[in-house]
This record gives C-alpha cells, structure tokens and sequence, in this order.
C-alpha cells in the first residue's frame, strides 16, 4: 500500500505479546497501526520496533473501558494517523479463582475489559468503517470460551466475545465490515509465564504439560495468532464473517 491508501489498524492491549505480536504483523502487511494500551510508555517500545522496520505507528495510552477514554483515543487516532477500518479487540486480564473464592470486583473487572471494551471500541470505530465502505474487527477470545476450572468470569467473558462477533458480522456486513473472532490455545507469553507463577509451577514444567495435550506438539506463539489476525484483515478475506477460528494446535470445539 502507499501513503494515500495505507489503512489504519488499532490493537488494543498491544504493548506486548499477543497484542504486540498482532501490531507488528499488521505493520508488516502495509498497515498504520495505533499500538493501545494502559501504559503509553510501553506501547512506545512497539512503536519503535515498528518504525524502526519502516513502518507508521502511533503509542496511545487507552482504558478500553472507559467510554470517554475510548472516545478520544479513537479521535486521536484518527487525526493522527487516519481513520481506523481496522480494529483487533485484544485488550484483557484475568482475575482467576474457583466461584466460591471469585468476588463481585474480580467478576466485574473481567467482563468490563473483555466485553464493555470489545463493545466500546467497536462502536468508537465502526462509524470509521461504514463511511470508508471497508472494515474490519477481530476479537480475541480463547479456547476457555468451551468452559475451564477456575476461569468463570474469563470463559464467560471469551464466550460472549463470540456471540458478540456473528451479532456485528450481520448487522456490519452490509457496510463491508467483516467481524471475526480468533480463539487461541496455549499461547507463550507473559501471561501464561505469570500464571505459572501464580499457581507455584516451575514455567518449564507447565509449559511441558500444556504441550503434552496439544496435538501438534509445541506451544503457540504470538505470531501464530497474528498470521490468523492478518488473514482476517486482507481484502481478500471479504467473504468470511461471523467464524471463531480455535488457533490451538488441534481441534477444540
């Protein structure tokens, strides 16, 4: 793409892994991209790896779910790099426990980055989308949609990203905005490291048990879910809405 017609992507929660995986690959296909995160500084690392490749990008500091913030991120963006027809809804935390121990706050904040900002970044973007005739957003749930010990507000958080997608995918499609949602595995990164730590495994010995179940054998990477992320994003992917892809190294679902 060149300058006039280069799109405009935003990652949500993109200061690292899955996220800063995504934006890099974005960037990589020819795209402007607005790396999104709490932290602006640490978004600022992504940026400078993107740029330092040739790329445009943008380090703006955002909580996805709040709905001001959201606003005048996406304003930002838009000024400062064009009008973004592409959305990757990444942003997310996790607060595990078994229900008994889960209390109203860690429920809460679960549901407010995953769903509330899925759905505020959506609606902050898609006026972009439909003006352009083009969009695209891909929303990340996980494999924990299909139900996992301890993670109640998690994989419910993951499941409703998915209904969430196919009801964007038809009300969007008549605009050209395609809505798909990517469902990752066991993926390495801080993340899994940190649950790890959580639960008092050694990373080495969660990481072998995690593959063991995997039929490919190995554990996924950022860019596994990026190469996926990218595809949904290509013009040529016009035809394909509404779909959860498991990117898991076997069939999940």
């Amino acid at each position: 793409m060149n300058d006039s017609t280069q799109r405009v992507a935003i990652v949500t929660g993109a200061a690292r892994g899955i996220g800063a995986g995504v934006a890099a690959r974005l960037a990589a296909d020819g795209m402007a991209v607005a790396v999104l995160d709490l932290d602006e500084a640490a978004c600022q690392t992504v940026v400078d790896t993107i740029v330092a490749d040739g790329g445009r990008a943008l380090a703006v500091a955002c909580d996805v779910s709040d709905p001001e913030r959201v606003e005048a991120a996406v304003a930002t963006v838009a000024e400062k790099l064009g009008p973004p027809v592409v959305l990757i809804n990444n942003a997310g935390v996790i607060r595990d426990n078994l229900l008994f121990k889960m209390d109203v706050e860690d429920w809460d904040v679960v549901m407010n980055v995953h769903l509330r900002g899925a759905f505020l970044m959506s609606k902050a973007c898609q006026a972009h989308m439909t003006t352009a005739g083009f969009g695209r957003i891909v929303n990340l749930s996980s494999t924990s949609a299909l139900g996992n010990r301890g993670q109640a507000n998690y994989s419910t958080a993951k499941a409703g990203l998915q209904g969430f997608t196919k009801t964007l995918a038809i009300e969007l499609g008549k605009f050209g905005v395609t809505v798909n949602a990517i469902a990752p595995g066991f993926i390495e990164t801080e993340m899994t490291q940190a649950t790890a730590a959580r639960m008092g495994v050694a990373w080495e010995d969660f990481r072998a048990y995690a593959v063991s179940q995997i039929p490919v054998a190995r554990g996924g990477t950022p860019a596994d879910i990026a190469a996926t992320a990218s595809f949904f994003c290509r013009e040529e992917a016009g035809f394909v809405s509404g779909q959860v892809i498991y990117v898991a190294g076997g069939p999940r679902a």
